[in-house]
């Protein structure tokens, strides 16, 4: 959703530090904070498995997966306000989820200001994945990256899924928004242009000289990244988000599902907005035979820039609609975004006040309230 209503935010940032230390609102170490307990596995959430539509823990038990977006690592290397939303959001607001969206350069350290290879930034991961672990809940950790897969995102995924292999909190969510591409190359590589607008002559030249004119890249698809994540031994499961922005999975249905032979399988997210229609055909069909899970969903009172006074749905009607939607079908979900510079928010500021429009009704729901489906959009 960053490419969208995602305004950076002008605050003073939080400090990344080791998981033993914590920071204040300005940005420096609180003086005096002894170094944090390691979490007690006993307290780790169960490993989850793919079983049919729905995630399992290994004796069967249904797992639902409802929480909140915590964004800014994808846009700072340092993250904002990271590790406290994440307290609020699982104390306070009840998620047993956290998306967490990441970078790939801002991980090796590729970032304008890391002068340490990414070892901090790799240091707050490892807090929010041992603080959510310690209280039961899940992380799922978001390349936040758009288009197609690259060749660049195998290193990614392979370093990632080395470091947290089968850490029962952990979940791999490959690509934050695919689209642009046929399902072929979403499943199976090729070919992305990034020409705006190809030329006559384009069709006559073969992909490789395509590459070296430097008119677009060969994508390895989604399928290599899941062998990737496999081949270091890791079997957490694996989330994989469809076409148009991550909303369309009317393709999973139609051979482009992703094998998954040695771990404990994929699940399909959908990122679904105001603006987006056809939730039967583009949702709920592929949710009859896999586990779904709603990545981003949100609502605002601002229409968007391509938005209309007549196509524009007011939050009042679409949030309970969409609420009583995965709750109906029992979607996993975690709403974006609880960061209050990164919309549709649901915090008004940072001491947490909902947002009237989305963040009151997440936080309800999220508490067990139960909203009716009226209709489908």
């Amino acid at each position: 959703m960053s490419l969208i209503l995602r305004i950076l935010p002008l605050l003073s940032l939080a400090c990344v530090l080791p998981s033993s230390r914590a920071a204040d609102v300005g940005g420096k170490p609180t003086s005096g904070t002894p170094a944090a307990a390691a979490p007690d596995p006993a307290k780790f959430p169960p490993a989850l498995l793919v079983v049919g539509n729905q995630l399992q823990d290994k004796d069967g038990h249904p797992i639902w997966l409802q929480g909140l977006n915590i964004p800014s690592m994808e846009w700072m290397p340092q993250g904002d306000h990271v590790l406290r939303s994440e307290r609020v959001a699982i104390e306070d607001w009840k998620a047993n989820t956290i998306r967490l969206p990441l970078k790939d350069t801002y991980w090796f350290g590729h970032g304008k200001d890391q002068d340490d290879n990414g070892k901090a930034y790799r240091e707050l991961v490892d807090a929010v994945i041992s603080f959510a672990a310690g209280r039961g809940a899940y992380v799922v950790l978001d390349l936040h990256c758009y288009r197609a897969p690259r060749r660049e995102h195998i290193a990614f995924w392979q370093d990632v899924a080395s470091r947290y292999k089968n850490h029962p909190t952990v979940l791999f969510d490959l690509l934050n928004e695919p689209h642009g591409i046929s399902w072929d190359v979403w499943r199976n590589g090729g070919f992305v242009s990034e020409r705006k607008a190809g030329a006559d002559e384009d069709n006559f030249l073969t992909d490789d000289e395509k590459i070296k004119a430097k008119l677009g890249f060969r994508s390895p698809g989604m399928q290599k990244m899941v062998e990737a994540v496999r081949a270091t031994g890791a079997h957490n499961v694996i989330v994989a988000g469809g076409l148009d922005y991550a909303y369309d999975l009317s393709g999973i249905l139609k051979g482009y599902a992703l094998t998954d032979t040695t771990g404990n399988g994929i699940m399909y997210s959908s990122h679904i907005y105001p603006w987006k229609h056809d939730w039967q055909g583009n949702v709920l069909d592929a949710a009859a035979h896999y586990p779904i899970r709603v990545g981003e969903v949100g609502a605002d009172v601002k229409k968007m820039p391509f938005e209309t006074d007549a196509t524009f749905v007011p939050p009042s009607t679409w949030v309970p609609d969409i609420l009583g939607l995965i709750q109906k079908y029992h979607l996993n979900w975690t709403g974006w975004s609880f960061h209050p510079k990164a919309g549709p928010r649901l915090v008004l500021d940072w001491q947490y006040t909902p947002t009237p429009f989305w963040g009151q009704f997440a936080k309800e729901a999220l508490a067990g309230e139960q909203f009716p489906l009226a209709r489908l959009r």
